[in-house]
């Protein structure tokens, strides 16, 4: 008895060991799982912060270098305006006042102004063009002409500018500091760099121009790509048969959405510009080209959208008499069309963004006034971005970064109308 009692008690013994062994590694294999599980949202809000930190980063720098690049540095003076020119107000009424103006002497009234307010030598102070900003104002407000002064805010020359920031000529700092002291030399947000266009100075540059041609270029694009895209998505979505070939025509545009930009821009070359070789660096071509690029992420997105609908939908109008082209373009199409409209937003916002194709087709030539039509010799910001990056003078340096902040603005505004449309015409099934 005692023998099977010892037994006994020992394959318990044994069982509570064996269930204990059990529970350890159960427990270990549950903490690691733990473990595991903590690791990966750890790893996964670090991703998020990083993301964060690294749009912040670019936000807060861009801005904080594109404030200043909305700012010039100006001259204030007084111009004598009643006797001191020979023109008569409507003058500025006829074709080219500017140059009426300039044939009665108001660039020689502005140096002389400029050297009683600044001292000998005051009109070298000034940017080369300075006068015309006066003559804008009188076009804009002959009655001007009439008053025996006139307060102005002329632009500085980029020399008393770099000067102003601590760089350039030790000489020409003493007089900026100076004029700084006395209230004459300011740095003023300039209202103009939003309606100027291109130019060789830093003081006088814009960003209208570029602004234009891309939003023209971006019309050509949205007019050829987005009919194209949808009509290929609901074709090969709604009537297409299930074969080979169509399997191949599928693979072909998912690879085409990946291809990158600067090929489009080789054919774009190699097509467009060797159809219509007068049209070069026009938003014509450069819409044309950036459609073939932006097509590709249409259709994708089109038919993702049209496969969100439900077949109940196209059952229902069926069985109520509806054609089959009634129940694509009477159902299906006007329920997927959030989906498509969010994803043509954000590829137009990716093609605003773009600069390799326009840089083959030409689109980075120096033009100082702001497209007329589609045909027009045009510029666009990515690319005015770059160009203006290149330059050594710390004013572009500046001009740049607030072209960015521009170029940004335009892109979040696209984004931002993207979610608009899905949010407000969106249908959960």
């Amino acid at each position: 008895m005692d023998e099977a009692r010892t037994a006994s008690d020992s394959r318990a013994t044994e069982q509570e060991h064996i269930r204990a062994l059990r529970r350890a590694r159960m427990e270990a294999g549950l903490a690691r799982r733990y473990a595991v599980d903590r690791l990966f949202r750890l790893a996964g809000l670090s991703a998020v912060v990083f993301s964060a930190l690294v749009l912040a980063f670019l936000l807060v720098s861009m801005t904080a270098n594109g404030v200043s690049g909305f700012k010039r540095s100006e001259l204030r003076m007084t111009v004598p305006i009643r006797g001191a020119m020979q023109i008569d107000a409507q003058r500025l009424g006829q074709p080219d006042p500017a140059g009426g103006l300039e044939l009665a002497g108001l660039p020689h009234v502005i140096d002389s102004a400029a050297d009683r307010a600044f001292g000998k030598g005051g009109a070298r102070l000034l940017a080369d063009d300075a006068w015309r900003e006066v003559a804008d104002t009188l076009i804009a407000d002959p009655s001007l002409l009439n008053n025996a002064t006139l307060d102005v805010s002329l632009p500085a020359s980029d020399k008393l500018a770099a000067a102003q920031r601590g760089d350039g000529d030790p000489d020409l700092r003493t007089i900026a500091t100076r004029l700084e002291r006395a209230g004459k030399l300011v740095r003023a947000f300039d209202f103009g760099f939003l309606t100027r266009s291109d130019a060789t100075s830093p003081q006088s540059v814009g960003i209208w121009g570029a602004l234009k041609g891309s939003i023209l270029t971006m019309l050509v694009t949205l007019v050829l790509a987005f009919p194209v895209g949808v009509l290929a998505a609901l074709y090969l979505e709604e009537y297409a048969p299930r074969n080979r070939w169509t399997d191949l025509i599928e693979i072909s545009i998912n690879n085409l959405a990946a291809v990158p930009s600067i090929i489009f821009g080789l054919l774009g070359l190699a097509v467009f510009l060797g159809l219509f070789p007068n049209y070069r660096s026009a938003p014509l071509i450069g819409g044309m080209t950036l459609a073939l690029m932006t097509m590709p992420v249409i259709v994708i997105s089109g038919r993702n959208a049209i496969k969100g609908v439900p077949p109940s939908i196209r059952d229902a109008a069926l069985a109520v008499g509806a054609s089959p082209v009634q129940v694509v373009f009477h159902h299906v199409l006007p329920l997927a069309l959030p989906g498509i409209l969010t994803g043509t937003i954000i590829g137009m916002a990716r093609a605003l963004g773009e600069t390799a194709p326009l840089l083959m087709i030409g689109m980075r030539a120096f033009v100082a006034t702001p497209p007329g039509d589609l045909t027009s010799p045009s510029s666009v910001l990515p690319v005015q971005i770059f160009l203006w990056s290149d330059e050594i003078d710390r004013g572009f340096v500046e001009r740049t970064s607030a072209a960015i902040v521009v170029l940004l603005a335009f892109l979040l505004l696209m984004n931002g109308l993207a979610i608009y449309l899905r949010n407000r015409f969106e249908k959960r099934w």
